[in-house]
């Protein structure tokens, strides 16, 4: 075959590649990508529910926050914190305070938490026999990292205070159960 059979050959070969392509490409300009939604449609408000309780010690916190979805694994939040501590004949305490959140769901079942949680507190313990009653006023810091079960809207499990120190600590533990639901 000589040069011009082969162009006669693959002529008709190469206008319909250069149709094929010409057409993928139009189909390529005509796409239309999805509107972003809107920052509130992310959005989540719910909280936290922590209680602790022992011989005679009683934790009670409240944790209101909100959260933004940046998609379906990941979601970061705020939150504020009300507490009340209290050890039976030694101290009672009220803990106010703010957190920054971060919720990693791996698989729909699961939440994994980081939580950086800086309160302020405010102490009163009781006179004993060797000590006179006194006040005790401080922040503290704490780094909780928790795992628990989701299903809906709400989970339902454990962190600890990586920052735990047991004679600093705001805390009788490191440990401490949830339950938080965000709507």
């Amino acid at each position: 075959m000589n040069k011009n059979q082969i162009s006669i050959v693959f002529k008709p070969f190469y206008v319909i590649m250069v149709l094929f392509f010409f057409n993928y490409t139009s189909a390529q300009q005509n796409y239309v990508i999805d509107q972003s939604p809107n920052f509130w449609d992310k959005v989540q408000f719910g909280g936290g529910l922590g209680l602790g309780f022992g011989s005679g010690y009683t934790n009670i916190s409240v944790m209101p926050s909100a959260i933004y979805n940046v998609n379906e694994i990941v979601s970061l939040g705020v939150g504020l914190q009300f507490g009340y501590l209290y050890q039976k004949n030694y101290y009672d305490s009220f803990v106010y305070g703010a957190s920054f959140l971060t919720y990693v769901n791996p698989i729909p079942q699961i939440q994994l938490s980081a939580e950086l949680e800086q309160v302020r507190v405010n102490t009163n313990y009781e006179a004993t026999y060797y000590f006179p009653a006194y006040s005790d006023n401080f922040w503290n810091t704490a780094l909780y990292l928790g795992a628990g079960y989701r299903t809906g809207n709400v989970t339902i499990g454990a962190r600890y205070d990586v920052l735990y120190n047991p004679n600093t600590s705001l805390y009788g533990s490191g440990f401490m159960p949830f339950v938080r639901a965000y709507f």
